[in-house]
């Protein structure tokens, strides 16, 4: 399934072909080679997009590339993408399996060494207009996992409950359920996320008339309000949902799988399923779990306004106008993080600076 937000832009984007296709660089002495030892080529950050759009940012602005292919990568999008700044760029491929398969080609690859990069997953999401709105760039702490419950079709749902939803080995939609997954929700270093939001919150996000028109048919901040750079957490999920009752249920996992202590704001497909991958990578030591960063752009909102169905919400996304927004902000919000470390590198090497 797709990830949030693009269904009909892509169609375009794909016959466009070879006008998006990256600059490649052929080796020499300007890259980073290999380090002559097992590891293989550094890198200061990997920025992991999940489909091509959302790579295509990044390969438009930090170029010259290099293209290293790496075996077991998505068949879509075979390679990696390097610049002479050590600022790399792969694409998993959508939904949960691909996420998984990609990261842990990349992982165990011997073409890279890993153990000193920041990685930045950085790719458009759904949005609780309660917290942001479409073209707002949000920082996460927490990763769940949406996909992990027990359902009963919400129409037979016994009495006294308000959603069909229920964690696994549990009894009510209120209780929190045993871990046994070990997937079901990951807290991210909080002082990179702190950073990464401390160096992009005053930044002017990208904004358009169309998006600027789907904002006003809320009644209610931040919905109706321009896109900024915000702080909460996400929420992963190979279905593509839509609805008010949907969006509660959501809020509720959040603060249940978090102990209260995260906030629902963004709907994607990918994160649960590739910080496990990363985890099973930092098992043998090819990668530090410190240094993971997840950023969620809003294209669309997650449910509708007031006197919208959920179904028009849904079947009609792309006219909310965020799909294009949320590409360019995923950029103008994540970039600033990126430039500090590579800039920085001495500071950053050995961990997130204390400043």
């Amino acid at each position: 399934m797709l990830i949030r937000a693009f269904g009909a832009v892509i169609s375009s984007l794909l016959l466009a072909g070879a006008a998006f296709a990256p600059a490649i660089a052929h080796a020499d002495d300007s890259f980073a080679q290999d380090d002559g030892a097992s590891h293989g080529r550094p890198v200061k950050v990997m920025i992991i997009s999940m489909f091509g759009p959302e790579g295509q940012v990044w390969l438009d602005h930090l170029g010259p590339w290099q293209d290293i292919t790496v075996a077991g990568l998505s068949p879509d999008y075979p390679a990696v993408h390097c610049n002479r700044q050590d600022v790399c760029v792969m694409t998993t491929g959508m939904g949960h399996a691909n996420a998984a398969a990609s990261i842990m080609a990349l992982t165990f690859s011997p073409r890279f060494d890993l153990r000193h990069t920041y990685f930045m997953v950085a790719g458009i999401a759904g949005i609780d207009p309660m917290q942001g709105t479409v073209g707002s760039a949000a920082w996460a702490n927490w990763l769940v996992d949406f996909g992990i419950q027990w359902e009963i079709d919400g129409r037979e749902i016994p009495p006294g409950w308000n959603t069909g939803y229920l964690g696994i080995n549990t009894t009510g939609p209120a209780q929190k359920p045993p871990l046994d997954y070990r997937t079901e929700v990951f807290q991210l270093n909080p002082a990179l996320s702190n950073a990464a939001f401390a160096l992009s919150r005053n930044v002017t996000l990208t904004d358009d008339a169309q998006a600027q028109a789907a904002r006003a048919k809320y009644s209610y901040a931040p919905a109706n309000r321009p896109p900024t750079v915000i702080q909460c957490d996400t929420l992963a999920g190979d279905t593509w949902w839509s609805g008010t009752d949907l969006g509660e249920r959501a809020r509720q996992w959040t603060k249940i799988l978090t102990d209260g202590k995260g906030t629902y704001c963004t709907t994607q497909q990918e994160d649960n399923a590739t910080f496990e991958a990363l985890t099973r990578a930092a098992t043998v030591h090819r990668v530090d779990l410190n240094r993971v960063a997840v950023l969620r752009a809003g294209s669309d909102f997650d449910r509708p306004y007031a006197g919208q169905s959920s179904a028009d919400n849904l079947l009609n996304y792309a006219s909310q106008g965020g799909f294009t927004i949320a590409i360019g902000n995923l950029f103008l919000a994540g970039n600033p993080l990126v430039q500090d470390i590579v800039t920085h590198w001495g500071e950053w090497r050995e961990g997130v600076p204390q400043r």
